[in-house]
């Protein structure tokens, strides 16, 4: 399936989390991350599958748990990252996609806020 969103500014914190986290990503993803996701903000709400692999809280020591589920933009292996509280993502808007890979997006891809970009996710 492919999902189809604009690039948007985010609140610019993966850094922060990544700099503290990053073996637990690594381990997860198999990938060293570059420490800043690329936010693309869907028409829709998507729902992540159940069966998302996920970093939980009580791994982390911390309050939130993140899903991570794999995808491709640009043909490039990549992450999806939603966090959740407590089983629960209503807290956080379904339909932005916070894309993590192992290059910064933006500059690998030459993009700005209002392009328009292709995330493809199995069905």
């Amino acid at each position: 399936m492919i999902l189809t969103g604009t690039v948007r500014s985010g609140e610019n914190n993966f850094s922060y989390w990544l700099s503290k986290l990053e073996p637990y990503y690594t381990a997860k993803t198999g990938m060293k991350l570059f420490p800043g996701t690329l936010n693309v903000h869907l028409n829709r709400a998507y729902e992540l599958p159940s069966d998302t692999l996920c970093l939980r809280k009580e791994e982390l020591g911390g309050e939130v748990s993140v899903k991570i589920m794999p995808c491709r933009i640009f043909g490039r292996k990549a992450f999806i990252l939603r966090p959740y509280r407590d089983n629960v993502e209503n807290n956080y808007d379904k339909r932005v996609l916070e894309i993590a890979t192992d290059v910064k997006l933006r500059d690998a891809y030459h993009l700005e806020d209002g392009d328009l970009v292709q995330i493809e996710v199995q069905d």
